[in-house]
C-alpha cells in the first residue's frame, strides 16, 4: 500500500489508525518519511505540534517505525521534548570547534599573548587528536583522565598544562550555557607530581655555547649527516647552517639579561632606552617591567641593525618570531649541552648573581619576580655568607680537636 502511494503537488500526511501521532509524510519529490507528532510540555490545544522525522520507509519497516514512535511518545508523556533534544545535540559543537571559539572570544581578550600561544599548541598537538571530534557535552572525566595519562607518558608537566587548558574551555562553555554550570570533566583529574628543574650552565658550558653562537653566525655549523640514510650521498658534504645577527643577538640577550623568551622575542625598539640602559616592557608575565641592561647587552643592542619594529626581526615584517627552537637546537647540540632548555639561560643568569653573593632580593628584582618564593629556588646558590659561616665553624671545631687544618 505504501509503495503504491503516488506523490502530490504538495506534502501529504497519512495518519496511523492504531497509534495516535504516528504518521507517514509523502514529499512532492516522492520521498516517504515516517514521522511522529506530539505536543510538548503540558500539551493541550494551545501548544503547537512538533513533527519529528523517524526515518525513511526504505530504512525502517512500519513495525519498526511504530515502535520508535511509541518510545518517543512515552518520553513526551514524562515531560521530555525528544525533537528539541535532538536539535540541541546536533547543534552542540565538538571540543575542537568550541576550543577555537574560547581562544578567540575569551583567551585572546583576557590572557597574555604567550599564554594564548601555548594554549593553541596544547589544542593542536595534544587535545584535538584525542578528544577534538567529540561533542562537548559527551566528554566525561574518564576521557580527560585517559588523555592526561597518554600525554604524561612522555611529558608529565605538559599533560598537566593541557588539562588546565581543557578546564578553561569547559568553564567558558558553562558561561555560554552550552553545558550545566559545575560540569567540568577536567576538574577532578589529578595532575602528575612536578619536580621543578634547575639546570645552570657552568663556565665551561658557557664557553662552549659562546663558541657555538660565534661559529653559527660567521662560518656556520657543519651539517651532521647520517650516512645510513638512503639519500645521504646526495647531501653536500661541506654543508653548513648559519644564523642571522638577530637570532644570535636574541640568544645572547637571554643569557645577559635573564629575560624570558617572550620578553625578548616580543621586544620592540620603542621599549629600548639606550640612554638610561633600560628595557621598559609595558606588559610581561608579571605586568609592567623594567629590565636593566648591562654593558654587554647595551653593546649588542647598539650594534644590531634596526630593520623592523621588533628588535629580533622575523621573516614576516612587523611580526615577532614565534620561537628559537631550531637555532637553539643547532647551537646547543654543537656546544654539547645535553638536556639544556632555553629557559635554563634565565636560571644561569640568576645563578651567577646568587653565587656572587648579591642576595635573593636583588636577584628577584633583576628577574622581575613578583613573589619572593619564586626567587627562593636560588637560595642554595647564595653561598657567600653560608661559606664564610661554614669556614668559621669548621676552623673552631678543628682547633678544638687539635687539628691544624
Amino acid at each position: 500500500m505504501i509503495d503504491a502511494i503516488e506523490p502530490a503537488d504538495k506534502t501529504v500526511i497519512y495518519y496511523d489508525s492504531e497509534l495516535t501521532g504516528f504518521c507517514l509524510k509523502i514529499l512532492p519529490t516522492g520521498g516517504k518519511r515516517w514521522c511522529v507528532e506530539y505536543r510538548s510540555g503540558a500539551g493541550g490545544r494551545s501548544v503547537g505540534k512538533t513533527r519529528m522525522v523517524l526515518g525513511s520507509t526504505s530504512s525502517m519497516t512500519p513495525d519498526q517505525a511504530r515502535q520508535s514512535a511509541r518510545t518517543i511518545l512515552g518520553a513526551v508523556a514524562l515531560g521530555q521534548d525528544p525533537a528539541g533534544k535532538r536539535s540541541r545535540e546536533r547543534a552542540m559543537p565538538t571540543f575542537a570547534e568550541f576550543a577555537e571559539r574560547y581562544l578567540t572570544e575569551e583567551a585572546e581578550t583576557k590572557l597574555k599573548p604567550g599564554t594564548v600561544v601555548n594554549y593553541r599548541i596544547y589544542l593542536r598537538k595534544h587535545a584535538s587528536p584525542v578528544i577534538g571530534t567529540r561533542k562537548l557535552d559527551s566528554l566525561e572525566t574518564a576521557d580527560i583522565a585517559q588523555m592526561h595519562r597518554k600525554i604524561g607518558k612522555t611529558t608529565p608537566m605538559t599533560a598537566n598544562r593541557v588539562v588546565e587548558f581543557v578546564g578553561s574551555v569547559f568553564r567558558y562553555a558553562a558561561v555560554c550555557s552550552l553545558i550545566p554550570r559545575g560540569h567540568n570533566p577536567a576538574a577532578h583529574v589529578q595532575g602528575f607530581r612536578e619536580q621543578r628543574r634547575e639546570r645552570f650552565l657552568s663556565s665551561a658550558e658557557l664557553g662552549r655555547l659562546g663558541d657555538a653562537i660565534r661559529e653559527a653566525e660567521t662560518t656556520g655549523i657543519p651539517w651532521n649527516v647520517d650516512k645510513e640514510q638512503p639519500n645521504a650521498k646526495h647531501i653536500p658534504k661541506n654543508g653548513r647552517t648559519k644564523i642571522g645577527p638577530h637570532v644570535a643577538a636574541a640568544l645572547r640577550l637571554l643569557i645577559l639579561t635573564g629575560a624570558r623568551l617572550r620578553e625578548v622575542l616580543g621586544l620592540k625598539w620603542e621599549y629600548v632606552d639606550l640612554e638610561r640602559g633600560l628595557l621598559l616592557l609595558p606588559d610581561s608575565k608579571t605586568g609592567r617591567k623594567a629590565i636593566i641592561l648591562n654593558a654587554p647587552a647595551l653593546a649588542i643592542l647598539r650594534d644590531l641593525p634596526r630593520v623592523d619594529v621588533y628588535v629580533i626581526a622575523s621573516e614576516i615584517e612587523n611580526q615577532p618570531r614565534h620561537d628559537l627552537n631550531k637555532p637553539w637546537k643547532l647551537v646547543s647540540t654543537r656546544a654539547d649541552l645535553t638536556g639544556v632548555r632555553i629557559h635554563d639561560l634565565r636560571h644561569t643568569h640568576a645563578s651567577y648573581g646568587a653565587g656572587a653573593g648579591f642576595g635573593l632580593p636583588i636577584i628577584g628584582k633583576l628577574l622581575g619576580h613578583s613573589q619572593p618564593a619564586t626567587t627562593a629556588r636560588y637560595a642554595h646558590l647564595d653561598n657567600d655568607p653560608l661559606r664564610r659561616a661554614s669556614n668559621h665553624i669548621g676552623a673552631q671545631l678543628a682547633q678544638a680537636m687539635g687539628d691544624s687544618q
